[in-house]
């Protein structure tokens, strides 16, 4: 990406800027459709448990009442295809961002101001999907990590300073504490800015040191130093103790890569977009190993009150200061209660929002699960703030694709993607595969089971896997014979949009309650389920493509973002007049 953060915009050409207008079928990547085709399967694998099964149960891992072909096409799935799909759609959603910001430059057209646009209705699609539909919705996470990319790369730091403290200020307001997590998700995105741009450099004694890598290891040491100080401290707080001792060393790390390779300019979009990724997964990993390895603070605080003496009545009422300390200071005893009781409260949580899930969608009506899935919006759209932070990692990962040419010459290119297919995804699903050789199932609360081991492990590997079935699909597109018959994949690429949503909307009629109550069919069920709808949405996307220049979806999509009617039907003298792909 360009340092000057409005050097984006500025014209490529003196000519008169050209209007946005509907993308040449012969100009169309179609790759990327044929890629985004193939990974609707994925979505939809990935996605149907989720219509059978309590969301409030995602991070359990396999049911451990599954057993035969029920089991065994689960494990499939959740190690071989979750995780690796929705990373496909974020590179995809990169990519098509690269490509108009490059259209744009070439055109000399404005981009940010149009790009808005489309991110606004894509969070209004989100949000309508969330609340209407389905609770498993990741386009309004879209929407937010694409308002972030744009922080990223042309984001102000002055505005970005007002906005932290302002969100930190709304945060203070009772009942409001998600504001606190967006602040954080608007700074880091404000020091990913700082060194995707290059902007500022601190000199001292001869070295030149990037402020974002002043920042980041300065937040590294704080944070080793508060580690180091709560595990000195016998009565101190044990649960930060973890996550402080492992991203605190991670940060220093970082901030050194990022002062040491910081040059040349032209690789910082893709060392950051891996970087993000990894420092997620290696987080994950690191502190699995750590709770693992430490015990548990319920035992700990358990063998302090049995080693502590029993507490006597004193012989004399204890003057006022000492009452005050006994208050202040909690027996060991108490420490116990406090734990328990903590702990009790969130497994009642936990089950009370897997028995209202399962209440609502299995035999609730409609209105109820709107009430429910409108009632857990705020707190997804605050979540979407950290998460948008790997999101854009992603999409700045599938801008390089773009950005270097290699997705827009893919048979050019073909020995890079034909490596990512035979070393990068076997490599990726062998991580999965290690994972799911620690723990492939976890009771919420069991912090010594290896689960948060495994998950990290699994995040890691998504990320090879999801860049090698990429290179296999094209791979395969430009095979000689059958295989390369996967471009029939292509008009489904096309109608991406309104086909995620079709899925949605048909998995909700059918599956719920509301609809033909189909609630819990059988893992092995649901494969057969969505072979039938994705052969259909492949059959009827030919046949709406043959007739229309659009899906109804990315019809309305472009025509709100571009602020003009597009010509829905296919005028049959002039040819089809496709539109680039969502």
């Amino acid at each position: 990406m360009n340092a000057d953060p409005a050097a984006e915009e500025r014209p490529a050409a003196p000519a008169a800027p050209a209007s946005f207008a509907p993308v040449a079928d012969r100009q169309r990547i179609v790759a990327l459709d044929v890629v985004r085709g193939f990974a609707l399967l994925g979505i939809f694998l990935m996605n149907i448990e989720w219509f059978n099964r309590p969301i409030a149960t995602m991070g359990e891992g396999l049911p451990r009442d599954a057993t035969g072909l029920d089991w065994l096409t689960g494990w499939f799935i959740a190690y071989f295809v979750a995780g690796k799909f929705w990373t496909i759609f974020s590179l995809l959603f990169g990519m098509g961002f690269a490509v108009m910001l490059v259209r744009a430059e070439q055109a000399g057209r404005p981009f940010v101001r149009v790009y808005l646009r489309r991110i606004l209705a894509l969070a209004v699609f989100g949000a309508a999907h969330f609340i209407f539909l389905w609770d498993g919705d990741i386009l309004f996470s879209y929407a937010v990590g694409a308002l972030g990319l744009l922080i990223v790369l042309w984001g102000r730091p002055r505005w970005i300073l007002l906005g932290v403290a302002v969100l930190v200020g709304l945060g203070f307001i009772p009942g409001a504490s998600d504001f606190f997590g967006v602040a954080a998700g608007l700074a880091i995105m404000g020091l990913l800015g700082l060194y995707l741009r290059g902007q500022g450099l601190l000199r001292w004694k001869g070295l030149d040191m990037p402020w974002f890598s002043v920042i980041v290891m300065g937040v590294g040491l704080a944070l080793s130093v508060a580690a180091t100080v709560l595990w000195l401290l016998p009565d101190g707080p044990t649960e930060p103790r973890g996550p402080l001792s492992v991203f605190g060393p991670l940060l220093l790390v970082v901030g050194w890569l990022s002062w040491k390779y910081h040059q040349p300019e032209s690789l910082r979009s893709l060392r950051m977009a891996v970087a993000i990724y990894i420092f997620g997964g290696l987080g994950m990993t690191l502190g699995g190993v750590l709770q693992f390895l430490t015990p548990d603070p319920l035992a700990v605080a358990e063998a302090a009150a049995a080693a502590a003496p029993a507490a006597s009545a004193p012989a004399v009422a204890p003057s006022a200061a000492a009452s005050s300390a006994q208050v202040a200071k909690k027996t060991p005893q108490q420490r116990v209660e406090e734990i328990r009781a903590d702990r009790k409260k969130r497994d009642e949580e936990r089950q009370r929002d897997k028995a209202e899930q399962v209440k609502t969608f299995s035999s609730g009506p409609y209105l109820d699960a709107v009430e429910l899935r409108a009632r857990h919006f705020p707190e997804k759209a605050a979540g979407d703030a950290g998460f948008a932070v790997v999101l854009v990692g992603m999409f700045l990962l599938g801008s390089w694709f773009v950005r270097s040419g290699v997705m827009q010459d893919t048979e050019k290119h073909l020995a890079f993607f034909r490596k990512l297919a035979w070393v990068a995804l076997p490599a990726g699903i062998g991580m999965g595969l290690v994972a799911a050789c620690i723990a492939v199932s976890h009771t919420p609360g069991d912090r010594h089971d290896g689960w948060n081991i495994a998950h990290g492990l699994l995040m890691l590997g998504n990320l090879p896997a999801c860049l090698g079935y990429v290179g296999l699909v094209v791979t395969l597109l430009h095979s000689r014979g059958f295989l390369s018959r996967i471009r029939v994949l292509a008009p489904l690429g096309r109608m991406a949009l309104t086909n995620y949503l079709m899925q949605s909307l048909i998995c909700s009629l059918f599956f719920y309650g509301y609809g033909l109550g189909h609630w819990g069919m059988p893992r092995s069920q649901q494969v057969l389920f969505v072979a039938v709808v994705y052969a259909a949405q492949v059959a009827f996307s030919h046949w709406w493509l043959a007739r229309f220049n659009y899906g109804p979806m990315e019809w309305l999509w472009r025509g709100f973002t571009y602020r003009q009617v597009p010509r829905m039907r296919i005028d049959k003298a002039a040819g089809p007049a496709a539109a680039q792909a969502v």
